[in-house]
C-alpha cells in the first residue's frame, strides 16, 4: 500500500535544500541600507548641530541672571562681564561654546555666544545673541541670529 505525506514547499521548491541568499536579494538589501543611510545621515547631522547651539543658550543663562538682577538694581544694562561678576567673555566656554560675552552691545543687554572648539563645520565661528527686552520693569528674552541657519536655532528662537 502505497503511503501519501505531505511536503511542505516554499517558492524555490522542498524546504530544506535553501542553501544561501541569491546574489540579486543581496543587492536589493544593500540598496535599502544605502537609502536609509543618505536619508538618516543628514537629519542626525541637524540633530547634532541643534544639541550644540543649545549649549550655548544653556550657558547664557548664568548671564542673563546676572544681568537681570543688575538691571533691577540700577536701571540700566551692564557694559561688560566683570561689571555683573562675570568672569571674561572668553572664560565662559562650554564644549561647543569659545565665549558667552554679556556685554557685547556696550550697555544695551545683549549677550553673544560664540561657537567654535569641537562644534561642527557648519556653524564654527556663528553667533547667537541673546537680547533683553524691558517691559513696565520685567525683562523677557529673545534670541537670533544672523549667522546661524534658522534650521540650527533653538525652537524658543525662530
Amino acid at each position: 500500500m502505497r503511503q501519501n505525506y505531505w511536503v511542505v514547499r516554499d517558492w524555490r521548491g522542498v524546504l530544506g535544500k535553501f542553501e544561501g541568499f541569491t546574489l540579486i536579494e543581496l543587492m536589493i538589501v544593500v540598496a535599502i541600507i544605502g537609502v536609509m543611510t543618505v536619508i538618516a545621515v543628514p537629519v542626525y547631522e541637524e540633530f547634532t548641530i541643534r544639541a550644540q547651539v543649545s549649549e550655548g543658550l544653556s550657558l547664557a543663562s548664568g548671564s542673563k541672571t546676572a544681568i537681570a538682577e543688575f538691571y533691577d538694581q540700577r536701571g540700566n544694562f551692564p557694559s561688560t562681564n566683570a561689571s555683573v561678576g562675570l568672569p571674561l567673555a572668553n572664560a565662559l566656554v562650554g564644549r561647543y561654546v569659545s565665549s558667552v560675552d554679556g556685554g557685547a552691545a556696550g550697555g544695551f543687554g545683549v549677550i553673544q555666544v560664540t561657537y567654535g572648539k569641537d562644534v561642527n563645520q557648519k556653524i564654527s565661528g556663528d553667533i547667537l545673541e541673546v537680547s533683553a527686552v524691558t517691559s513696565a520693569g520685567s525683562i523677557q528674552w529673545v534670541c537670533r541670529s544672523s549667522s546661524l541657519d534658522l534650521e540650527y536655532l533653538p525652537s524658543n528662537c525662530r
